[in-house]
């Protein structure tokens, strides 16, 4: 095996971890957590599917591989919490040490090409990351809602830091947005989002 293809197929295998890593969010009809590759996964579909509704003309391609690689850093970084104060304090500094280890299984040419993905969606320049970054929000959104909401009830979320994570959904998608919106406020009047 050539050496080029020795690195294409270790870096395969180390992603296979990602589904080691598992999320907050329970899947839809309560089921147990949802892992980081099926959320990978769901975004993905999710952005095909949903693309009429970005804000701009997005390659739909390059918002599909952004949402599939986006959440790869946490085989070493670990998930962390969307509300967890302290976890976002150092949640950085712990992916941009993974992205350099993992991305650098690869060949040099993936490695840049991917790290350079990896980096336009943390950077929310491009419409293709403001809309992948969309359905990183919608996502687990829509999987709280379907559960009744008890995942934000759970963990005490409030209704500030919902919008606090969701006004950047409009960023990507207003049409997405008035949506989460809703969902919001009806988490909100049945008490599993905390008013302040």
């Amino acid at each position: 095996m050539d050496d080029r293809l020795r690195k294409q197929l270790d870096f395969a295998l180390e992603i296979d971890k990602e589904k080691n890593i598992f999320r907050q969010t329970h899947l839809s009809g309560h089921g147990r957590n949802e892992n980081d590759a099926e959320h990978a996964w769901h975004m993905a579909l999710m952005a095909y599917l949903l693309r009429e509704y970005s804000n701009e003309e997005v390659d739909i391609t390059k918002v599909m591989l952004m949402c599939l690689i986006h959440d790869v850093v946490e085989i070493d970084a670990g998930d962390t919490y969307a509300y967890d104060a302290e976890g976002l304090k150092t949640q950085k500094a712990r992916e941009d040490k993974a992205k350099e280890r993992i991305f650098s299984l690869l060949p040099e040419d993936q490695k840049e090409e991917l790290t350079a993905l990896f980096d336009e969606f943390e950077d929310y320049q491009t419409a293709e990351s403001r809309f992948a970054h969309a359905m990183d929000n919608l996502q687990p959104l829509i999987l709280n809602n379907s559960n009744g909401g008890d995942d934000w009830k759970e963990h005490g979320v409030s209704a500030e830091q919902v919008y606090g994570r969701q006004n950047k959904t409009r960023l990507g998608s207003e049409k997405l947005f008035e949506v989460v919106d809703q969902i919001i406020k009806e988490n909100i009047r049945s008490g599993k989002i905390r008013e302040s």
